[in-house]
């Protein structure tokens, strides 16, 4: 069966964006680990669990119960591994798995020279005109930003493109219209939270096309605010690669969902 890494900071990561694949992974027989930095045992984001953010913002009934089963149950969660040990590598993994969150500390892993490092020399194995190791990645939210953003361009000018991991891939990522919206929102109360590079700085979409190709025909929004779909969910999958993206939280259940589809189809 399909084994699947999912690579966390220490903490902040969204549960939903983690829980909810890991169970739909779990469900299908697939072997799921987690990696740290270090091979600490990762929290996801309180402010989505608990008190009034988690209540008016946070992860749904559903998600919190698969998070609480996911960390009391998963061996590997609670003893991850470490990406920055020498003898580790992606090589043993069929799907490689990137949640988000708003968190300052998902920085950990965006920021995070080995991780990139990894996943430039994993990316090539999910070209879909080869036929050798047909690995597959996924992205969700702020989990695009690690494989669309270099290290060294992370406090600069975006004005000048580069290529990224994910130059040649179309795409979504958390769009501008959402960053901006719930920033507007709770800023009041919750500062530069739905910021994670601070008050200011680029959103995630403005990060993820300046290492596309052709950022206006390879990045999909999914529907906006208006007419009420913009919670229905939504989700990218490459024609050239065997990538597959999604937005934010909602999106979750439906990308873990068609990768378990295209694994087991990969693999059969």
């Amino acid at each position: 069966m399909p084994s699947v890494l999912i690579p966390m900071a220490d903490y902040g990561h969204d549960p939903t964006e983690v829980a909810i694949p890991y169970s739909v992974f779990k469900a299908a027989g697939f072997t799921v680990d987690f990696a740290t930095e270090t091979g600490k045992t990762p929290e996801c984001d309180r402010k989505m669990l608990k008190g009034i953010t988690g209540t008016l913002l946070g992860a749904d009934a559903k998600a919190k119960a698969a998070y609480a089963d996911m960390a009391a149950t998963s061996a590997s969660f609670k003893s991850p591994k470490a990406w920055t040990d020498p003898a580790f590598s992606l090589d043993e993994y069929d799907l490689v798995m990137l949640p988000g969150g708003h968190d300052k500390g998902v920085r950990q892993v965006i920021d995070s020279k080995a991780i990139h490092d990894h996943l430039a020399r994993f990316f090539p194995g999910t070209s879909r005109s080869t036929d050798g190791a047909k690995k597959t990645v996924a992205a969700i939210c702020h989990g695009v930003q690690i494989l669309a953003l270099e290290t060294a361009k992370i406090d600069t000018d975006l004005s000048a493109s580069y290529k990224s991991i994910i130059h040649a891939c179309a795409t979504t990522a958390l769009p501008s219209f959402m960053e901006t919206s719930i920033y507007n929102t709770t800023r009041l109360f919750l500062g530069d939270y739905y910021k994670t590079y601070g008050a200011c700085t680029p959103n995630v979409e403005d990060y993820v096309k300046c290492g596309l190709d052709n950022p206006e025909k390879q990045f999909s929004a999914g529907p906006g605010m208006l007419g009420g779909k913009m919670n229905e969910p939504f989700i990218v999958e490459d024609e050239g690669f065997r990538y597959v993206s999604g937005r934010f939280p909602p999106d979750a259940e439906r990308l873990a969902e068609r990768l378990q589809g295209l694994r087991k189809h990969v693999l059969s």
